[in-house]
């Protein structure tokens, strides 16, 4: 007989899933080196679809516990990377959806998908980062290995009140970039210019498709989560050279334009993926986070609530109503 733990449990019935706040034992742990205690995880759009039962194929066995984030301390391993006592981070790597996931108290997982809590990090910071800060962070390293500097213009983020958008327009100012972050939400121009962006862009200016290929040279950059027209559009405002991180698809995830950008003007189109990336990158990624994210920036993105707000969050970041970052504390 386990220890039975506080969790999000989703179960199917007549087809359909929901998910409920539950007791669930140790025992039902799936198999993995490494359990952990649990501190924090977060909500992200992917969670609030599985909570809500959009689960498409992302789960594919009942029951299951979502929560594709989770920060905690090693409580026992049978890898000699990790300790009894160590804290540690886990993103991706489809824990949340193939394997059990963060909301939950404790976790037990293969240590390959973990890595060591950064120094400097809480692990309330790390969640605040979780899989949105995380790959806004990719997205940033991406556009600077392809050349972006700070003195060639204006970046713009699409999507920039979302998880991802706020973390990285923080992360882009504190670079010393200039940021235009897009959004459809003309009352978060105050939160955005506080996270560092100089102008704010409305929704629409990006929304409809244009009838030229290339338009007048306007970004030196961009982050987008949004995808679709937005992204076609932004294809043909992209100075020479210059690139579009692509790590989301809120607007869909079509892709109607044409190739005249990248041919005309060598723009290039750089696919983000977060759940899959070697240990490697994933270590550089937060250590840079640690160095360059401001964390009273960090901070003022952040929503705290306990697992049994989870159900109503998830409903909520699927209709948009989602400022920032959701962090969840399993033991509230």
């Amino acid at each position: 007989m386990g220890v039975d733990f506080q969790a999000v449990l989703l179960t199917e019935q007549d087809g359909k899933a929901s998910a409920a706040l539950t007791s669930v034992s140790e025992a039902d742990l799936p198999e993995g080196e490494v359990t952990v205690a649990v501190d924090y995880s977060t909500l992200n759009y992917k969670d609030g679809m599985v909570v809500n039962g959009n689960i498409g194929r992302l789960v594919r066995s009942f029951p299951h516990i979502p929560g594709i984030d989770f920060a905690g301390t090693v409580e026992a391993s049978s890898d000699d990377r990790y300790s009894p006592g160590d804290k540690v981070v886990l993103t991706g790597w489809r824990v949340g959806e193939m394997h059990w996931g963060g909301f939950a108290q404790k976790a037990r997982v293969k240590a390959d998908w973990l890595v060591p809590l950064p120094q400097g990090l809480s692990t309330k910071q790390a969640m605040a980062v979780g899989t949105a800060g995380f790959t806004a962070m990719l997205c940033v390293q991406a556009l600077e290995d392809h050349g972006l500097t700070p003195d060639a213009g204006t970046v713009l983020v699409t999507g920039a009140a979302g998880g991802v958008g706020s973390v990285a327009v923080a992360i882009l100012a504190g670079l010393g970039y200039r940021v235009a972050g897009s959004t459809g939400r003309p009352e978060q121009a105050d939160y955005l210019k506080g996270l560092g962006a100089a102008q704010t862009v409305a929704r629409d200016e990006l929304a409809e498709a244009s009838s030229r290929p290339l338009e007048k040279e306007l970004w030196s950059g961009c982050v987008d989560t949004v995808a679709g027209t937005t992204l076609a559009r932004v294809m043909g405002q992209l100075q020479y050279g210059a690139s579009a991180a692509c790590c989301g698809l809120a607007g869909g995830p079509k892709l109607e334009t044409t190739v005249m950008p990248l041919l005309l003007r060598g723009v290039n189109l750089l696919g983000i993926d977060s759940v899959m990336q070697p240990y490697d990158n994933r270590l550089r990624a937060w250590n840079r986070l640690v160095e360059v994210l401001p964390m009273d920036k960090l901070e003022a993105m952040v929503e705290t609530c306990g697992l049994g707000d989870v159900p109503a969050k998830a409903k909520e970041i699927l209709a948009g109503q989602v400022r920032g970052r959701l962090v969840i504390d399993v033991n509230a």
